[in-house]
């Protein structure tokens, strides 16, 4: 697992560039229309263009920023007159360097509805990827008018706090004022989604029909909301995608990652306030330091590796917010009766074996031998019986096949899994599993090999952005046939925020994951489902203890 630790705490740096928008005054063109709708707090005014009501930066909690900092916002106070929502909000403070355009009031959120004539769609609240310290709910691949348009949704995706400034653990030291601090980023979109209860009928959603969902670090968001009991009054379905998360941050390393704040900005516990006034950039300066400081501190020698970004700012479970793991050792009891998607790409690590430059295992003179040499460090002993395993499954796979096969399965495979297996379990609301598996033909950077279904590719054909005319997503290619693949998870998507049971023209029935033929829909051109995929795969990590999150049934 050392290469998923070494990349996830890089995550944030990765997909900065395809989860930040680009901020620009909004006019309206010749082809769009003001329109006007009250909300609780006052009058807004988006755009209609193209079939679409578009509502940005809409406020749904106020100020976070002076006395405010690790708190939970200030109450989002009425408004005089008619408020511009054309313009998205700043996205929260960023990790890695700092942004001029990010700020501490961070807390907005983007509406795209057909019609705001008080018909109940469903509303699907989207988690922006980019670990838990980058991105933003503006981000074009995931822009929502398209879902709005063709599928008679209501699209809904929010600006929270993140990093050091949504999830520095100050319980221990502040006292009650700032209870919940270790999960302020996680409380923020629960705020999101109250102001979701209290307003979307005015744009015509279905305030008892919300659905959340989220891609990497918003899968382990909405895995987070899932077991949250602030959550729990208003969704009624999720789903986790290419984010598994299944355990969170120990309140014993949270208190230790805040020992070492202080530590590097040379504050004493007791003159614990200090920070209040401490310039963003610093922050974000002594947040970057901390995974390496964590990584050589006493705690993580003791205990291993924590947090599903390692050793970094994170959701805490604090036993209040976020009473336990969210599906470790179970699923969340709170959510037994709310239907769940989950899943993962087929080729996830292509994405990061880019932005590592670890390209060597996928240049044609890759050999099987050199795979050995390259799995040796990370899998010692069992290496052998682990290629073995993979080419008499694969028996047409090159070295390079076995190597993104092996490194993607573990890097959310395996999680992924382990939550349809417990949310099935529980003999609750039905739990769906997927594989996206359509294939990109572009190729990976300085080498023949094409992206097949890497990470985040996901995120333009759910929201069927992959459409004639459009920009292809960077990771997607350009053939055709992506249209067909993007319009079925699309359709998927929102047939599951409707009703709780994805289903699609032209895709065949999508059974409830159980632990007897284990159904896993694989999406695609043509979509379909296989019965216990990947099984001498998962016996192979289960046999040599590799999986570090062992389904129940398989201990």
């Amino acid at each position: 697992m050392s290469n998923r630790r070494k990349f996830l705490g890089q995550l944030s740096v990765i997909t900065a560039a395809i989860t930040l928008p680009k901020f620009a005054r909004s006019s309206v063109q010749a082809d769009e229309e003001f329109i006007i709708v009250e909300a609780a707090e006052g009058k807004l005014r988006g755009v209609r263009k193209d079939g679409v009501c578009l509502f940005k930066g809409v406020p749904y909690a106020g100020r976070l920023s002076g006395d405010r900092r690790f708190k939970r916002p200030a109450k989002l106070e009425p408004w005089q007159g008619v408020r511009d929502a054309l313009e998205f909000g700043p996205p929260a403070i960023q990790g890695d360097t700092f942004n001029p355009s990010s700020r501490e009031d961070c807390l907005f959120l983007n509406i795209w509805t057909p019609a705001n004539d008080g018909k109940k769609r469903p509303v699907m609240v989207y988690n922006h990827g980019g670990g838990f310290a980058n991105g933003s709910g503006a981000a074009p691949g995931q822009d929502g008018a398209n879902l709005a348009k063709y599928f008679d949704v209501v699209v809904v995706e929010t600006n929270h706090r993140l990093g050091l400034m949504a999830f520095l653990y100050l319980e221990d030291i502040a006292g009650p004022e700032y209870a919940g601090s270790g999960n302020n980023g996680l409380l923020d979109i629960v705020d999101g989604l109250k102001w979701v209860k209290k307003n979307i009928a005015a744009f015509g959603g279905d305030p008892e029909n919300v659905m959340i969902f989220g891609e990497s670090g918003g899968g382990a968001k909405t895995s987070c909301l899932y077991a949250m009991p602030a959550a729990a009054p208003y969704f009624n379905k999720a789903s986790i995608e290419s984010g598994p998360g299944l355990r969170m941050l120990p309140k014993e390393a949270a208190v230790e990652m805040t020992k070492l704040v202080f530590q590097e900005l040379n504050i004493d516990l007791k003159d614990w306030k200090k920070i209040l006034d401490v310039p963003v950039k610093d922050l974000i300066d002594v947040q970057n330091k901390v995974p390496r400081l964590m990584a050589n501190s006493d705690y993580i020698r003791k205990h291993g590796v924590v947090g599903f970004v390692p050793n970094n700012f994170a959701p805490v479970v604090d036993g209040v917010a976020l009473p336990h793991d969210p599906f470790d050792p179970f699923a969340p009891k709170i959510s037994k009766d709310k239907p769940l998607m989950t899943g993962w790409n087929e080729d996830e690590w292509a994405f990061f074996a880019m932005y590592s430059h670890d390209v060597g295992p996928l240049k044609s003179d890759f050999t099987f031998d050199a795979l050995q040499a390259k799995f040796e460090p990370e899998f010692g002993a069992d290496t052998k019986k682990i290629i073995e395993t993979y080419r008499r499954t694969l028996p047409n796979a090159s070295a390079s096949d076995i190597w993104m096969a092996v490194k993607s399965i573990n890097m959310m495979g395996l999680g992924t899994i382990a939550i349809a297996e417990r949310k099935a379990e529980q003999h609750g609301a039905p739990v769906y599993l997927y594989n996206f598996g359509y294939k990109s033909e572009a190729k990976i950077p300085d080498t023949d090999y094409p992206f097949g279904t890497p990470h985040a590719m996901d995120i333009t054909f759910k929201f069927n952005n992959e459409v004639p005319g459009a920009k292809p997503g960077f990771l997607s290619g350009n053939k055709p046939e992506r249209f067909v693949a993007s319009h079925h998870m699309a359709e998927l998507w929102t047939t599951f925020a409707r009703t709780g049971k994805p289903a699609a023209k032209d895709v065949p029935e999508w059974p409830a994951y159980n632990l007897n033929n284990r159904p896993t829909m694989r999406i695609d051109t043509n979509c379909e489902v296989i019965y216990d995929r990947y099984k001498e795969e998962l016996a192979l990590w289960r046999s040599i203890d590799r999986i570090s999150y062992h389904p129940l049934n398989s201990r």
